[in-house]
């Protein structure tokens, strides 16, 4: 059997987490970014035979980015269709504490990855092939407009095969302005197969009253699946057209609750491309993102 091929497309970074004091005294280096993240587990839950996994973004030639693809491959994700952007660097964030809390600052303005819709046609030929594409909203929110609208053009343009998977991941202070972010989030799902957001995020933006309404919305565009994350409480998805729900096994020790929603839809997807029912499905995310919130950081760690 011929393997289906995945694809992630997004921004990656430089991630230093600081000590547990704050003062950054043991800066640990990582490489993290939402849809590698999701990328990385799919990986690790899926056959190599069954699933090609790949990663679509922008680099540039300096050496933490060529760390940053060597992580990458390294991980069994091909790296072919990362673009080399001259003179660019990787977006870069920091991760301390104060008061006990977490809190990120981020460099990321400039980064290479803002650049990776620049040439539209070395997209749409990294896409073409893609049995599943994923994407967020992150994806989306650094690009300029321009190159946000090319972006969400090509996606129409997909073989009809090509299942598109959305994580709205509503960052406001990546965009413009709020009108911009809904207009953009709401086209996006219109041409996704699977669309997976958190309730915090939609219940800001669009002002949903409750997690069955952001599920039913998205209906309403047309999207054939919708499971919504809402932290430790019930996780709601569309079933025969309406909103149920499933509980959220309740995890006690929470250590790093970086990368839950990216592991959970990787694990989520897996099960789901596996012919898992939706149920099924759900739980093995769920199982995914508890481990990870009981450990330090979204990924491995690399030194």
């Amino acid at each position: 059997m011929t393997a289906k091929r995945f694809v992630s497309c997004g921004e990656c970074m430089i991630e230093m987490a600081g000590g547990s004091d704050g003062t950054g005294g043991h800066w640990k280096m990582g490489i993290a970014g939402d849809t590698l993240n999701t990328a990385w587990h799919f990986r690790n839950a899926t056959d190599a035979d069954d699933w090609h996994v790949s990663y679509v973004t922008a680099l540039g030639d300096d050496r933490y980015s060529g760390q940053i693809s060597t992580f990458i491959r390294d991980a069994g994700i091909e790296t072919d269709d990362i673009q080399v952007i001259t003179g660019k660097r990787p977006g870069l964030y920091l991760i301390g504490q104060e008061d006990g809390d977490r809190f990120f600052t981020y460099w990321r303005e400039n980064s290479a990855a803002r650049r990776m819709a620049d040439d539209t046609s070395r997209l749409a030929s990294a896409f073409t092939d893609a049995d599943v594409l994923y994407l967020s909203g992150i994806t989306l929110a650094i690009l300029s407009p321009d190159r946000r609208a090319a972006l969400t053009e090509l996606l129409g343009q997909l073989p009809a095969k090509t299942r598109i998977v959305f994580d709205p991941n509503i960052r406001p202070a990546l965009w413009e302005d709020r009108e911009t972010c809904k207009q953009v989030i709401t086209d996006v799902a219109k041409r996704s197969s699977i669309v997976l957001p958190s309730f915090d995020d939609e219940a800001s933006l669009f002002g949903d009253a409750s997690p069955e309404e952001t599920v039913l919305r998205y209906r309403d565009l047309g999207v054939a699946e919708v499971i919504v994350k809402n932290g430790s409480k019930a996780c709601t998805f569309l079933k025969d057209g309406q909103a149920a729900s499933l509980e959220t096994p309740n995890v006690s020790n929470v250590v790093d609750a970086t990368g839950a929603g990216d592991s959970f839809n990787a694990a989520f997807l897996a099960a789901r491309f596996a012919n898992s029912t939706t149920e099924d499905a759900i739980a093995k995310g769920q199982a995914l993102s508890a481990r990870v919130i009981q450990t330090h950081g979204a990924l491995l760690r690399v030194n």
